[in-house]
């Protein structure tokens, strides 16, 4: 059920506002559920409420590590698998893609932008090449920053050396910035949106792009859906792509952005689709 045509979209105090008009849920992780490192104070009741609810709850994470990864995070964070039903991740849908598809298509020689000890569970159990330059490479994954600290500038020069030996490049995240704690960090949808910018070739897998939405929804084996998210261009944008009404969490990426209703409206000016209804923070 969409919320009405106004200037803004409705303003809910908590799921439980609109719960019995769906069915299943699809829950962002980052900004969200937690804050990277902990639940944020409202998460384990919230779920709670929807298991009690009788709803059904999916977790789509843009993180690039496989999602057994992310479950196992979870429960350490104190988030267990009772909670929810399941969990996707955009690095399990870039596993997936890597063994059915790219590593026949572009040759197994992989140059991998990112983490290569945090974010080895893309390729495991694959057959694979991890080589050490571009000039070795036949494809480039990019994973992200290997510090939080880094700076995009930092990897110019390898995005450079990528593009000049024509590198397509799988995204296993889509996300350009996230918050870790109070700390904003670059994803790898920023290097992304360069490679794409100097005219390289970028497949993408996760948020906003259908195919992680149509797992979900076939898995949950229901029809009236919402999806849940604090980010416009990967989760409002995806779950518009997917036919689903969604929520927008005004405490995640863009806190800053709606700080009061002007600039609110502004950040919604930017974007061709909007939520449905807007969230302060997760909770019932």
């Amino acid at each position: 059920m969409l919320a009405a045509n106004t200037n803004l979209p409705k303003r809910i105090r908590g799921l439980g506002d609109i719960a019995g008009f769906y069915d299943g849920f699809i829950l962002d992780l980052w900004g969200v559920v937690h804050d990277g490192v902990k639940p944020f104070e409202t998460t384990i009741e919230t779920l709670e409420e929807l298991k009690r609810a009788k709803r059904i709850v999916w977790l789509l994470s843009n993180a690039p590590r496989r999602s057994w990864v992310v479950r196992d995070k979870l429960t350490e964070m104190g988030i267990g698998q009772d909670l929810y039903d399941g969990v996707l991740t955009s690095g399990e849908a870039t596993w997936m893609a890597l063994k059915q598809k790219y590593l026949k298509q572009w040759g197994t020689r992989c140059y991998h932008l990112g983490p290569r000890d945090k974010d080895a569970t893309l390729y495991e159990a694959l057959i694979i090449d991890i080589v050490d330059t571009p000039a070795e490479a036949d494809f480039v994954l990019n994973s992200g920053v290997e510090d939080f600290n880094d700076t995009a500038e930092k990897y110019q020069p390898v995005l450079q050396a990528c593009f000049e030996r024509g590198l397509p490049m799988i995204c296993a995240n889509p996300d350009r910035i996230v918050h870790v704690e109070d700390k904003l960090v670059i994803c790898p949808g920023t290097f992304a949106d360069t490679y794409e910018q100097m005219g390289g070739q970028v497949i993408y897998f996760g948020k906003p792009h259908r195919a992680v939405y149509s797992i979900c929804l076939e898995n949950m084996g229901v029809q009236r859906v919402l999806a849940v998210g604090d980010g416009m261009q990967t989760d409002i944008a995806g779950a518009t792509g997917a036919g689903l009404d969604s929520v927008l969490v005004t405490s995640g990426i863009h806190r800053h952005e709606v700080a009061d209703e002007s600039r609110l409206q502004e950040l919604l000016r930017r974007y061709p689709y909007r939520p449905s209804y807007l969230l302060q923070r997760f909770e019932w």
